[in-house]
């Protein structure tokens, strides 16, 4: 027997199915943006190195404030519009495709909020900004880590946890 999940009838309760990926969601932006203001209050643009960053751990992590045109490590440099479009495009398709993606799932909701949140937080800095501010550079011996955010880790992480929970999810019937 198919079980059939049911769809809330009122605009409240149809948003509140989502709740779990809201709460993240609203999170992970909130505190990406406020790590994000707090670093450009406390670092001029471009602290980074020795004598401009701050050793948090010495030798292993260094808060800085630098600017990333591009996507995750620098790839497509200079593309801050492009990719402004493509976060747009990314929010706007998990929206429409939500019933596909299995977003009434918990899990899955809060891997799409982890995602959703990061790429909103990374969206506004290129709309704000030009780029995105990153802040977190980790050095391990001497091999340095690219620098990232809070958004970044909140997309890694939940792409991380969706495909996990899709790899979980039993096959689809071939039809």
């Amino acid at each position: 027997m198919e079980s059939k999940i049911e769809t809330p009838k009122s605009k409240i309760g149809r948003v509140l199915a989502y709740r779990r990926l809201w709460i993240l969601a609203l999170a992970v932006f909130g505190l990406d943006q406020l790590t994000k203001s707090w670093i450009a209050a406390r670092l001029p643009f471009g602290s980074y190195g020795p004598g401009a960053h701050v050793e948090v751990f010495p030798g292993f992590l260094h808060l800085v404030h630098v600017g990333n045109t591009g996507a995750a490590w620098s790839m497509f440099s200079g593309a801050s519009l492009w990719l402004a479009l493509l976060g747009v495009g990314t929010l706007a398709a998990i929206y429409f495709w939500r019933h596909s993606l299995g977003l009434r799932a918990p899990a899955a909701q809060a891997a799409f909020g982890l995602l959703c949140g990061g790429i909103a937080g990374n969206l506004v800095d290129r709309l704000v900004h030009g780029h995105v501010i990153d802040f977190l550079d980790f050095h391990f011996g001497a091999y340095t880590y690219p620098t990232f955010n809070v958004a970044d880790a909140g997309i890694c992480v939940g792409v991380f946890c969706y495909v996990l929970w899709s790899l979980k999810q039993p096959a689809a019937p071939a039809g």
